[in-house]
């Protein structure tokens, strides 16, 4: 009697453990909604994202290369030479060029024909323009010299069938700015442009959504994980006080810049 009242007592106790982890998770997910709810059913559509760079508001755009993608750029290439870097929504990035320059190459993709153009002009490159029959409307401007090639469309309408895969991403401004509608459909297009290797590194902000519409959107951590866990590990590399006069002109009393490494498993 005794052995069995032993036996009996861990796996009740086992049952409580995993009624209190689904609770837990349960509180969690409903949590995360509460928090994302704000910002929602925001919406901006691909014409004001191209009206914003044909009235020079580009207030997201920065004319040096990223302190972040600076510190971690090791981490990101990891030893290897000539990897190939994907830049969503790439607008006129210099990122792209620094990492050209170190001998890399760069696929990026914009909805914005100006800003492809005004990278292109600003780096004093030379680039052809074509046709891209698989994406139709879509045009490609590529830099032999540099190897860079950035695709003028929907994000949504580019594959890994247009460029293959690649060996890492650079996710600055891109998850942050699309639908939060939208991140389950956005996640799975950059998983399935992920290389076996792929090192994505992914720059997201933490603010209070009350104080500002967006875009730039919030995007909590539990939600990167929920988005990339499931078929990638997912290690937050920092989080940092990025508040400026700038973001307190949009209202708010606090923002966290957060850098996380996305690697397939």
């Amino acid at each position: 009697m005794g052995r069995l009242f032993l036996v009996f007592i861990p796996l009740f106790l086992c049952k409580i453990c995993v009624v209190s982890r689904l609770s837990a998770l349960s509180h969690s997910q409903a949590n995360m909604s509460d928090i994302l709810a704000p910002q929602a059913d925001r919406v901006m559509e691909l014409g004001e994202w191209q009206q914003r760079w044909q009235e020079n508001r580009i207030g997201f755009h920065q004319p040096e290369v990223h302190k972040m993608l600076r510190m971690y750029i090791d981490e990101v290439v990891a030893g290897r030479t000539g990897v190939r870097f994907f830049f969503p929504l790439c607008g006129k990035a210099v990122d792209m060029k620094w990492l050209a320059d170190m001998g890399h190459s760069v696929v990026g993709v914009e909805i914005a024909e100006k800003a492809v153009q005004e990278f292109f002009q600003e780096n004093n490159l030379t680039y052809s323009e074509e046709a891209v029959p698989a994406i139709p409307g879509a045009k490609v401007f590529r830099n032999a010299e540099k190897n860079i090639s950035l695709y003028n469309c929907d994000i949504y309408n580019f594959s890994a069938s247009i460029e293959g895969q690649f060996g890492a991403i650079w996710d600055r401004g891109s998850l942050v700015a699309i639908n939060p509608q939208d991140r389950e459909k956005y996640s799975a297009l950059m998983m399935s442009l992920m290389a076996g290797d792929c090192r994505y590194l992914l720059d997201t902000l933490i603010y209070n959504p009350e104080l500002y519409p967006g875009p730039p959107f919030l995007v909590p951590d539990d939600q990167v994980n929920a988005l990339f866990g499931g078929h990638c590990a997912v290690k937050l590399l920092q989080s940092t006080d990025a508040l400026s006069d700038r973001h307190k002109a949009w209202g708010l009393d606090y923002l966290l810049e957060n850098i996380h490494l996305i690697t397939p498993q």
